[in-house]
């Protein structure tokens, strides 16, 4: 027998090196991807706590670990959607890269903007309709001709007086009314509670900031709300709706850092953007600086404040409320714009108002005192 041709376990192929490590040939692929997003802001696990629509498997999911958690009575290991601000850009700051679309995906039809990588979400478009949900605010929004393009309703649908009238009002003005499942409208609003009716508006249309101003000076009672870096929409709603109230000609806010009117902002308003004008303004300091140009007291609100709410005789002039944001309260540059501070009296421990709060007793006190006037 010739050498060892054959014996068992003879090596039969060319020795090689070990593969390289650190990340091997897909190393390059991570590059500029961004950092590793924690499981509470992952649209697709579990744990999501984001202000995002929670996707149809992300729900199967939390729904599926509250009936184990139930049967072996323990507290579920889910995430609290809505908690957690995960708005693309807001909190990223400076430098933070722009998403790259996931390699060989398409979008599906009709679902509008690219298809991204999970968890790293892209810039929203303007141009995107919205679905104002439930009944008060369809209502008003029909009633104050918003513009819209179709009105869903969930089938089996009991309808009340509101319900008549929105469908009514939408036939008459040649909106298309489409009859979708409960399941389906509960997929559309992302699990947000619609009471069976939705109504697809384009985005919102915000007043000039130059008009907002010159039409509350025609007004024998000039008054307006700025907000300060209200990032909460339904925070905005609210004070939009106290606005509507207690007489305010109008709202503005910020562009950047700021909540904008969205549909969960006109929920919370109760329809009551519809009838209060709402300007985005570039610069909020610069924005109120023109207010005191125009003849406006800049009012605003601060649990240290100069002066007690109670005793601001300024109300009954043209004044302009300036809220602050809910955590930090006013930033400094527009409290040293303010002409005076004010701070809402309390009695009890509590550190502070919620702003949306804090507005509404401001606006009421401002026109109790103007009552109190005329």
């Amino acid at each position: 027998m010739a050498g060892n041709s054959q014996r068992r376990g003879r090596r039969v192929a060319s020795k090689t090196s070990a593969p390289k490590g650190s990340g091997g040939k897909n190393k390059d692929s991570l590059a500029g991807r961004g950092r590793t997003l924690p499981a509470d802001e992952r649209p697709w696990h579990k744990g999501y706590s984001g202000t995002e629509k929670v996707p149809q498997r992300t729900a199967w999911k939390q729904e599926k670990e509250r009936r184990a958690a139930a049967e072996e009575g323990r507290a579920p290991k889910i995430g609290k959607p809505g908690t957690k601000d995960t708005t693309w850009g807001r909190g990223g700051g400076r430098g933070t890269p722009t998403p790259k679309p996931a390699r060989g995906r398409q979008q599906p039809a009709g679902r509008g903007g690219p298809r991204v990588a999970p968890g790293r979400k892209s810039n929203p478009s303007k141009d995107t309709p919205e679905l104002l949900v439930g009944r008060n605010p369809v209502l008003e929004a029909l009633r104050a001709q918003v513009p819209a393009t179709a009105l869903y309703t969930a089938q089996g649908l009991d309808p009340d007086d509101r319900i008549n009238e929105i469908i009514r009002t939408a036939a008459d003005r040649g909106i298309a009314i489409l009859e979708v499942s409960r399941a389906e409208l509960d997929r559309m609003t992302g699990g947000v509670l619609h009471q069976g009716v939705g109504l697809q508006v384009p985005p919102f249309a915000y007043e000039p900031f130059e008009d907002l101003v010159a039409a509350a000076l025609e007004q024998p009672a000039p008054l307006l709300v700025a907000l300060d870096g209200v990032t909460d929409p339904r925070n905005l709603g609210a004070v939009i709706r106290s606005a509507a109230a207690f007489g305010a000609q109008g709202v503005f806010v910020p562009e950047r850092r700021a909540a904008g009117i969205t549909a969960t902002a006109w929920r919370t308003s109760a329809g009551a953007a519809a009838r209060v004008p709402v300007a985005q303004v570039t610069n909020l300091t610069r924005s109120l600086k023109a207010c005191r140009d125009a003849g406006f007291m800049v009012v605003g609100l601060d649990a240290d404040g100069e002066t007690d709410l109670y005793d601001l005789e300024a109300a009954v002039g043209p004044l302009v409320v300036v809220v602050g944001s809910e955590g930090r309260g006013l930033s400094r540059l527009v409290g040293q714009t303010c002409d005076l501070t004010v701070s809402i009296p309390m009695i009890s421990e509590v550190e502070s108002l919620n702003a949306s709060v804090a507005a509404a007793v401001t606006l009421a006190e401002v026109a109790r005192r103007r009552a109190a006037e005329g």
